[in-house]
């Protein structure tokens, strides 16, 4: 069993249980749920965008703890003020040491930043909690999604209002996964079967590959300016980063000097 295996299992349980403690009906009362929502899309095209999406982890299953001193709220006002295109927030527990109130804090300290719900989404009910503890954007993994995953979920998103980011790692991923509901396609550098990858070859390889109407982003084992300037003449709009800066003491700080690099 992959990592991946381990982890998508554990959300059915989560989410099995999540269903049985709150119903829809009252995801749906939430503050968050009727706010208009920020658009990822438009702030990645933008001419003076960073493309950055700065990434708030404290721990994961490859590298353990990796900095869970800061508060969210810290974190993630540093990395707006540093001039972060957007923002991702970790809501997977077991795994990466995030939760729900990690991303409402965010929500409330952003309140005009784009801000994606990171997590491993496998049922239509978390969709409608992304909406209602205020995220812009829903990541969908197609590792451990079918085809009819991909597009039932989307669509879901798209009717809540929110954007689609469609992450792969390869071209069979791409190939298979409907994209009509997809605002974003990601391509993870990191395998995530066995988080073994440490360069962005990945994303090279499929730059060409996914169709030019969709903005592509650039994920994991980017820690060099230079590798964004690399990526970006390929034509990569986004770059999702979170360990080269939450190993920092001051992740926003740090962010600030990479932009400053660029």
């Amino acid at each position: 069993m992959t990592i991946l295996d381990k982890i998508t299992a554990q959300k059915a349980i989560e989410v099995a249980a999540a269903k049985a403690e709150v119903s829809i009906q009252d995801l749906e009362k939430s503050e968050f749920f009727t706010r208009k929502t920020n658009s990822l899309v438009a702030n990645l095209s933008a001419e003076n965008s960073t493309g950055i999406i700065a990434e708030h982890k404290r721990k994961s299953p490859s590298k353990g703890i990796i900095n869970d001193k800061l508060s969210v709220e810290e974190v993630t006002q540093g990395y707006a003020q540093a001039g972060a295109a957007g923002l991702s927030v970790l809501t997977d527990s077991d795994f990466f040491g995030g939760n729900k109130e990690d991303l409402q804090k965010a929500r409330v300290a952003n309140p005009s930043t784009p801000i994606l719900r990171k997590d491993f989404m496998i049922d239509e009910y978390q969709v409608y909690e992304a909406k209602a503890w205020g995220a812009d954007v829903i990541l969908l993994i197609a590792a451990c999604l079918s085809p009819e995953q991909i597009k039932t979920l989307s669509q879901k998103a798209h009717e809540l209002g929110l954007e689609v980011l469609l992450e792969i790692h390869d071209q069979e991923e791409l190939d298979r996964s409907p994209l009509e509901y997809v605002d974003i396609v990601g391509v993870n550098n990191r395998n995530l079967k066995n988080f073994a990858e440490n360069n962005v070859n990945a994303s090279l390889n499929l730059a060409e590959k996914i169709p030019a109407n969709i903005i592509k982003i650039s994920e994991s084992c980017i820690s060099e300016p230079e590798t964004i300037n690399l990526l970006k003449t390929v034509g990569y709009k986004g770059f999702l980063i979170g360990e080269t800066f939450m190993k920092d003491a001051s992740p926003g700080t740090k962010l600030g000097e990479f932009i400053a690099k660029i």
